[in-house]
C-alpha cells in the first residue's frame, strides 16, 4: 500500500488516430493485431531483410519492430502505415513516413513482402505518403534513405520524383550502414503533381 503522501505520476499515453489513405488499389491504415503474423513472416525472409540490416528477424524482433512503428505515430504524429490490398484484404507490408532519433530528416520509406514486389505497390503507396507529408507538415524536403545496392528501391525513388544525393553512414538499431540520401523538395513535388510523374 502506498503512503498517503505519495502521488502517482500519470502514465497515460496520448491518443493517436492514424489516418486512412486510399489509392486505386491499396488502403494505408492503422495497425491490427492480425497483421503481426504476416509481418513476422516477411521479416524472416532474407531477401526482404537484405537492405534492412541484412539479418532475418526473429518473431520477437518482428514484434518489437511493429511496436516501434506504432509508437512512432504517437511520438512524431506520423509513421508507417499497414498497407492492405483492396482486392482481397491482404496485408502486403509497411509504407509511410519515418524519422527516428538521429535520422537525417523525414523519410518516405517502403517495405513489402516478396510476393508483392514488382507490381507498382511501393510507388502507389509511396506517392500517397509523400502527398500526405507535404500537405500536412511544414517540411522543405522529403528523403528516402536507400542502400547503394538496393536498385529496386532506387527505381521507386526515381518514380516518386526523388533524386540521389550524397552517400553517408546511417545508424539504427545498433547497426551502421552506408546509404544514399534521395530527396525531393516541396517545390519539385508541387511541380510534379499529378500528371508529370512517370507511370508505376
Amino acid at each position: 500500500m502506498k503512503p498517503a503522501s505519495m502521488k502517482t505520476a500519470s502514465t497515460k499515453v496520448p491518443a493517436m488516430t492514424i489516418p486512412v489513405l486510399e489509392t486505386e488499389r491499396l488502403i494505408l491504415r492503422d495497425w491490427r493485431e492480425g497483421d503481426f503474423e504476416t509481418c513476422a513472416e516477411f521479416m524472416t525472409d532474407p531477401d526482404v531483410m537484405r537492405f534492412l540490416g541484412g539479418v532475418p528477424q526473429s518473431r520477437a524482433d518482428a514484434w518489437r519492430g511493429v511496436a516501434v512503428w506504432i509508437g512512432h505515430w504517437i511520438l512524431r504524429g506520423y509513421g508507417f502505415w499497414a498497407v492492405e490490398r483492396k482486392e482481397d484484404g491482404a496485408f502486403i507490408g509497411r509504407i509511410g513516413l519515418w524519422n527516428p532519433e538521429g535520422w537525417p530528416g523525414m523519410e518516405v520509406g517502403w517495405t513489402l513482402g516478396r510476393p508483392y514486389w514488382g507490381k507498382g505497390y511501393a510507388t502507389e503507396a509511396g506517392r500517397a505518403s509523400m502527398d500526405y507529408a507535404f500537405e500536412n507538415f511544414p517540411i522543405a524536403k522529403l528523403l528516402s534513405v536507400i542502400h547503394p545496392d538496393n536498385t529496386q528501391s532506387q527505381v521507386v525513388a526515381a518514380r516518386l520524383g526523388e533524386t540521389r544525393g550524397p552517400r553517408q553512414e546511417v545508424s539504427f538499431g545498433g547497426r551502421t550502414f552506408p546509404a544514399d540520401i534521395w530527396s525531393i523538395t516541396r517545390a519539385r513535388w508541387a511541380q510534379l503533381r499529378p500528371a508529370a510523374l512517370p507511370p508505376m
